[in-house]
């Protein structure tokens, strides 16, 4: 393990920690994921062949989108609308060669870009060769990367085809490497033989150590651990793994491997398996053997390849360019939490599964031509075509629509209300409360009134304790299924909440001062041996109420105020 990635596995720590506080998917059936048309939420238009969206993990929130021409644009954390320009790739000449599958196709920033300000970038050249370079930012916080601080750290002849030149770059979060995926190149049946091939670096996923010492000959070294010793290869049989991912939680990778005439694959793997993998093209396309290579000379057995965790037929209305996707580890939609997001290039048709599971069913989506399938900092999902990034979402599947929900302090404690919209086969609302907004505990149940036009509720949580406490609902279907409220604040203030409703408590001129925050039905002054020495009906009426009594003992008395569900009691003392 490399030194440099110890503060980033502090910081997965900490975000492995906050996701195990968060709850499991509730649905049992995959969610219904949307794309956001509207981008309500800021997200990005006006863009030229955008290929590639990232973040740069120091801390800044800011989203970084690579164009297919050269130039990479940044957007800040609260504006969306007006980027600067990041890099430009040819302002110092043309180095980008762009059109159809080539030009710049994946950028990626250094585990420990917040000190080193390190950008790596993978494209094609004018000559049509793969290239993997490096610049360096003129501060890592600020929004400018000199042209001049390019360098070259790889080229990979791409001989006489165009297309298939693979393109995303990632950083492994176990052991700090970059690993980069190339096509085989080009051609129908990967003509040239390269994907199965170990002595090329076309169509496999490459692992490579760019933290190399000063002074050292290359601008790279081989790691010690790949499986071919000096290589860079560390898996082969890749035919166009145009986009693939590491899930930030597990390390798994995830590829979309794009298909020839029969076969669009998704394969996923864990990190451990991953060393030496051979994932099968050209003898294999997806889980069939290729029925259109001339022979299979030299090919593996099936058994030794990996085999694809989801297919679909390529050139039909399922689509004909697979974009690999995340598995997303967002919190703002957490029935999609743990489920891989991928998309096609051509149909725009979305794939969900989660790791262990059969794979889910497909659904449609109203967008097509997505060159991209990226996340930011905080693990939101996004998809991402030539001129516009759209948010992916999930919304409730569950059939309460939740309107409101507040709170505030009162005669019982904190009252909290909530109104629905609608409800339909919901069960019951568990009231939750904490004092920090992590650990949170059950402090009350109210039954749903299952309404098709919705209920309004009221819950008093009896606490006395000073300070800000934290509640949410969490609302439960009949099948147990559920989903969390949003989280509201009280704040009973630095002395907690008074808990009394007769003020003064001290009675000395036959008139009891009630300050209701919420109507009763009753107030009683009840005497030691129990016995009701006045009762007066008050239904309907909150605020300041003035009850006046005849003469009577001094004395200790109880005022016991009733309702149909609940009984406040107060002691008094009265004074002739």
């Amino acid at each position: 393990m490399k030194n440099f990635i110890l503060p980033k596995i502090a910081v997965t720590f900490i975000m492995l920690l906050s996701y195990a506080l968060m709850p499991a998917p509730a649905c049992s059936q995959s969610p219904d994921v949307r794309i956001d048309l509207n981008n309500n939420n800021g997200y990005i238009n006006g863009l030229s062949a955008a290929i590639n969206m990232v973040h740069a993990g120091d801390g800044s929130k800011r989203i970084f989108v690579a164009e297919q021409g050269g130039t990479v644009k940044v957007y800040q954390q609260n504006d969306r609308t007006n980027p600067t320009i990041f890099l430009n790739m040819n302002s110092n000449g043309q180095i980008i060669g762009s059109g159809g599958e080539r030009g710049l196709l994946s950028i990626a920033f250094h585990p420990n870009y917040a000190v080193n300000g390190f950008l790596y970038v993978y494209y094609t050249n004018v000559a049509g060769n793969l290239v993997l370079a490096r610049y360096t930012a003129a501060t890592p916080s600020g929004n400018t990367v000199p042209i001049s601080s390019r360098v070259q750290i790889l080229e990979i002849p791409h001989p006489g085809q165009s297309n298939h030149n693979g393109g995303e770059l990632h950083f492994g979060y176990d052991d700090g490497y970059l690993y980069l995926s190339t096509g085989d190149g080009g051609g129908s049946n990967d003509p040239n033989g390269n994907s199965q091939n170990t002595a090329s670096l076309l169509g496999k996923l490459l692992r490579i150590d760019v933290d190399v010492p000063a002074g050292s000959p290359l601008p790279y070294e081989v790691p010690a651990d790949n499986p071919i010793t000096g290589s860079l290869v560390y898996a082969r049989g890749l035919r166009n793994p145009f986009r693939w991912s590491f899930d930030r939680e597990s390390h798994d990778i995830w590829i979309g491997d794009v298909g020839q005439n029969n076969r669009e694959e998704i394969d996923h793997l864990s990190a451990a398996d991953l060393k030496g993998a051979n994932f099968g093209w050209r003898c294999f396309e997806g889980e069939i053997a290729t029925p259109t290579i001339p022979n299979r000379d030299g090919c593996p057995t099936q058994a030794s390849t990996v085999a694809p965790v989801y297919t679909y037929p390529t050139g039909t209305a399922r689509g004909r360019s697979v974009i690999g996707g995340v598995v997303y580890r967002g919190a703002s939609s957490p029935l999609m939490y743990g489920y891989y997001i991928g998309m096609d290039n051509s149909s725009g048709q979305i794939h969900k599964m989660r790791p262990g599971l059969t794979p889910e069913a497909y659904q449609t989506s109203p967008i097509t031509g997505i060159t991209d399938i990226a996340e930011d900092e905080d693990g939101e999902i996004y998809a991402v075509t030539g001129s516009t990034i759209y948010r992916i979402y999930t919304e409730s599947p569950l059939p309460v629509k939740l309107m409101s929900f507040s709170g505030a302090p009162g005669n019982e404690g904190v009252k909290l209300t909530w109104q629905t919209t609608t409800e339909e086969d919901s069960k019951l609302f568990e009231i939750e409360h904490s004092v920090d907004a992590i650990t949170f505990e059950t402090v009350g149940k109210v039954p749903s009134q299952n309404s098709i036009t919705g209920g309004s509720y009221q819950f008093s949580h009896a606490t006395k304790e000073a300070g800000i406490h934290y509640y949410r609902l969490k609302m439960i279907d009949t099948d147990d299924t559920f989903e969390h409220s949003r989280i509201i604040a009280v704040d009973t203030g630095p002395d907690g909440l008074a808990a009394n409703f007769i003020r003064p408590s001290l009675i000395t001129n036959r008139i009891m001062n009630l300050v209701l925050d919420e109507p009763f039905e009753s107030v009683e002054l009840i005497g030691t041996g129990g016995q009701v020495m006045l009762r007066e009906e008050i239904t309907g009426k909150t605020g300041a109420i003035n009850i006046p009594f005849s003469s009577i003992a001094s004395g200790i008395y109880l005022v016991r105020l009733s309702d149909h569900d609940r009984v406040v009691q107060q002691k008094v003392l009265v004074m002739e």
